[in-house]
């Protein structure tokens, strides 16, 4: 009967240390994912509208030189944006736009 405790105890040995690992390699999943996705709002790589110069506003998907320069045009002109969607009275930037760059702008 010694030899078979022996076999029992290797055993369940190895399964505690299998279970271990793979409670270590499965804890670490959730802090991964909050690290390569933050929510949204809360990202500090958000261009500000009111502040952004013309090139930093061409970071944004569909703004070129011209859609960027308008915006700063605007922005002399009326004072700062109140709301993100202020953005939509810039000749260029319409609805479809609007919702493509609204997660990446801020304008506090």
């Amino acid at each position: 009967m010694k030899p078979d405790m022996s076999f029992t105890s290797r055993r369940a040995a190895v399964w505690l240390v299998l279970l271990a690992a793979a409670f270590v390699a499965l804890s670490a999943f959730p802090a991964m994912g909050q690290q390569q996705a933050p929510a949204p709002g809360k990202s500090s790589n958000l261009i500000n509208i009111n502040t952004a110069d013309a090139q930093q506003l061409q970071a944004l998907p569909g703004i070129g030189p011209a859609i960027a320069e308008r915006i700063v045009q605007y922005r002399q002109a009326h004072g700062p944006f109140k709301t993100k969607e202020d953005i939509k009275n810039v000749q260029g930037i319409g609805d479809k736009k609007f919702e493509a760059i609204k997660d990446l702008i801020t304008v506090e």
